[in-house]
């Protein structure tokens, strides 16, 4: 007897456990698709060099960060949709240059996401 009302107090509270914690808010975002492009290496190299540090993922990932958080506190990338294009231009001036290039990637597509205000209990006492 005491084993079976034991065993519907824990089933109670069990319960009462399950059905509080499902009733947690969800966080809402505010989204913003930006386009942008990376900036060329200063130095000039051969255009191999030149356009597999233009492509390198550490370059891409540094600007496609860059672009959302310049769109200000709490902005960070959701996605990056479209990697862009590579551009390489040759440079010109003294005969060292000579052959040599320098190249950026244009027209970067990210998705970049922040949290909406008070949509998950930022304020006391609400949500």
């Amino acid at each position: 007897m005491r084993t079976r009302a034991l065993s519907s107090k824990l089933l109670c509270v069990l319960a009462a456990v399950f059905f509080s914690c499902g009733t947690a808010f969800a966080a809402e975002y505010i989204e913003r698709t930006l386009m942008g492009n990376t900036i060329p290496a200063q130095k000039c190299a051969a255009k191999d060099e030149a356009s597999q540090k233009a492509t390198d993922k550490y370059t891409i990932d540094k600007f496609t960060r860059r672009f959302c958080e310049t769109q200000g506190y709490g902005w960070y990338v959701s996605e990056a949709k479209d990697q862009g294009k590579l551009v390489c231009e040759e440079c010109s001036g003294d005969a060292s240059g000579a052959g040599k290039y320098r190249c950026h990637v244009e027209d970067i597509v990210v998705a970049c996401k922040r949290l909406k205000p008070g949509s998950v209990g930022l304020f006391p006492g609400e949500g």
